[in-house]
């Protein structure tokens, strides 16, 4: 599933690219037809990520809401539109550009009250400037391990599996322990840690979270080869060496998802 970084890129990119004029939204799936025929031909104004969760603002109060779920994509071409390809759920188009949806959990058209809904239930945002205290406090008086909690949209939105395992590995802290037992000045700096990756993330496009110590030309090693991309310590790598300690990388699950983490390096 993309992680928050992803989705504030694509709000970023759709909103460069479509903004300030008239854009035809068209559903050749057909699955969207009725809410494709409410905001078609509408200036897009605004655009807007919380977490997972894509707002397209168009005038009028009306907003396009996409999750892309596990398998969604939304992908933009700068090229005049051609006929679709595939099932597009959703297709804006410019003279000039097109972005095509395909596979979204979610598109639906909702006013600013129920978008407003959908925010009031996702925790802070590490890309959105929020005040980390909400999550803070909750991570921090909380039974359930941190692994499980990091990846909670309730409490922290936007973090997937892969930040959650990173972060967790560059704080030193186990994935299975406890919240409420890890000290407050170590989750500040978690919450830190996570502005400045996902920062990062949002900007080049993936994700990386090796210091410069353990990038590849640092210690002789060949680049990750993974469809995800990026250099990671534990994040997929269950068998294999830690960066740091050469001890093999642990897996396991969480809340039904995959995670890694070092045994020696997160006691």
């Amino acid at each position: 599933m993309p992680e928050g970084h992803t989705i504030h890129r694509l709000a970023r990119s759709l909103r460069a690219v479509f903004a300030g004029e008239p854009v035809s939204v068209t559903s050749p799936q057909g699955r969207f037809a009725d809410g494709a025929a409410v905001v078609d031909g509408v200036p897009l104004r605004a655009t807007d990520a919380h977490g997972k969760h894509l707002f397209l603002g168009f005038e009028d109060d009306r907003w396009v809401h996409v999750h892309l779920g596990l398998y969604g994509r939304f992908d933009i071409v700068e090229q005049p539109p051609g006929p679709p390809r595939g099932a597009v759920r959703m297709r804006m188009a410019a003279p000039s550009a097109h972005a095509d949806l395909r596979g979204p959990t979610a598109c639906e058209v909702l006013d600013e009250s129920v978008k407003a809904s959908i925010g009031a239930r996702l925790g802070p945002d590490p890309l959105r400037g929020d005040d980390p205290e909400p999550a803070l406090r909750r991570i921090g008086g909380s039974r359930s391990p941190i692994g499980v909690l990091l990846m909670d949209q309730s409490v922290v939105a936007g973090v997937g599996n892969v930040y959650r395992a990173e972060v967790l590995f560059r704080a030193g802290i186990d994935p299975a322990r406890p919240g409420r037992s890890v000290p407050g000045d170590v989750l500040h700096g978690i919450w830190t840690d996570l502005v400045g990756l996902m920062t990062a993330g949002e900007r080049t496009g993936r994700i990386d979270t090796v210091r410069p110590e353990h990038e590849p030309e640092a210690m002789g090693r060949e680049p990750r080869v993974d469809d995800h991309g990026g250099e990671v310590y534990v994040y997929r790598r269950g068998g294999r060496p830690c960066h740091v300690c050469a001890t093999p990388v642990a897996s396991g699950t969480a809340a039904a998802r995959n995670t890694f983490w070092c045994p020696h390096c997160q006691r």
